[in-house]
């Protein structure tokens, strides 16, 4: 994941080939930095803001922080973002940040932004949500979408709410009362996902891009191929005519491509192949609720069910002699 347009020491970045760097630009950041100094020591009297990366790490905070009086949890991106591969920041970015006095990340090498951040806004507190999680690789590139495990969500949750009770610990107590209660509708979900889960009759999935892998491992499922390694990098004609046959030789029935992205070419392996296309949900844009992680993750079991099929349980199978 490369970060293009990054702000460098000195705010100095380059965007498509232009450079910003010449003698008004200077001035006017020259003043937005003092802006970023002014506002950050201003923010110190308002109560406690925490900002957080992206949607999905937005959620496990909102469910550790929210309604607690005096704390603020804010999302630094917009809410149709979606994964921040190759995000670049944004001087609006920075100004959020200047008024942050904790910045909650998912970390795992999502945020390739973070390093130039902390050094803009020096003294930002930070919580990596990934941290102590093993990451799968792929090609020697660490996997950062862990959140859309429940099981490593719940560890992320769970990371957060000990990380703001070490950071804040005034309100270490509500941290503690509204992590435990967010994990017990966790717990839940995990629950009924296994359940619903473990009778599908295929177990093999086509999907859009990497960021299935630690859903798949935690409910038994393969990822056969990857229709693009990374949301815009769209498949070759050799890739994609691999991936046809991949489909073909191992009957998979269903295609997942994403909500927020393109499913061009999960179409066109569909129409060589007669799979059907589905809509797989990562969870990285939607609703800015508490438990819309929870409302989402249960329309993807809905979505799973139907496209994978349901075998019939062990009496039922026997009782009609299958």
């Amino acid at each position: 994941m490369s970060d293009k347009r990054g702000i460098s020491g000195g705010i100095n970045p380059t965007r498509r080939g232009v450079n910003l760097a010449s003698a008004p630009r200077r001035t006017a950041f020259a003043l937005f930095a003092v802006y970023l100094l002014s506002t950050a020591i201003g923010a110190s009297a308002a109560g406690l803001r925490i900002v957080t990366s992206f949607y999905p790490i937005y959620l496990a905070t909102l469910n550790v922080a929210g309604g607690i009086p005096g704390v603020e949890v804010v999302n630094l991106t917009k809410p149709l973002t979606g994964c921040l591969h190759d995000y670049q920041m944004t001087p609006d970015d920075l100004i959020n940040l200047s008024k942050a006095g904790i910045f909650v990340v998912n970390g795992a090498g999502m945020e390739s932004f973070l390093d130039k951040a902390l050094q803009q806004v020096p003294g930002l507190k930070l919580i990596q949500a990934s941290e102590g999680i093993p990451l799968l690789t792929t090609a020697g590139e660490a996997n950062p979408h862990v959140w859309v495990s429940v099981s490593l969500h719940r560890q992320q949750v769970a990371n957060i709410a000990a990380s703001l009770e070490r950071l804040d610990p005034d309100h270490a107590e509500l941290y503690r009362q509204n992590a435990a209660a967010y994990l017990v509708k966790l717990d839940a979900l995990r629950a009924s996902m296994r359940a619903g889960l473990q009778n599908v009759r295929q177990r093999e999935i086509i999907t859009f891009h990497e960021a299935f892998p630690y859903f798949a491992r935690e409910f038994g499922l393969t990822v056969a191929a990857v229709i693009e390694r990374e949301p815009g990098a769209e498949p070759s004609a050799r890739e994609l005519a691999q991936t046809i046959t991949l489909v073909k030789k191992i009957g998979v029935k269903a295609i997942f491509a994403e909500p927020q992205y393109s499913a061009k070419a999960a179409d066109a392996i569909a129409r060589e192949t007669g799979a059907t296309v589905y809509r797989l949900d990562p969870v990285v844009t939607g609703p800015m609720a508490a438990d819309a992680y929870l409302a989402i993750m249960q329309a993807n079991l809905q979505t799973l069910q139907q496209a994978l099929g349901k075998q019939p349980s062990a009496a039922a199978a026997a009782a009609s002699g299958e």
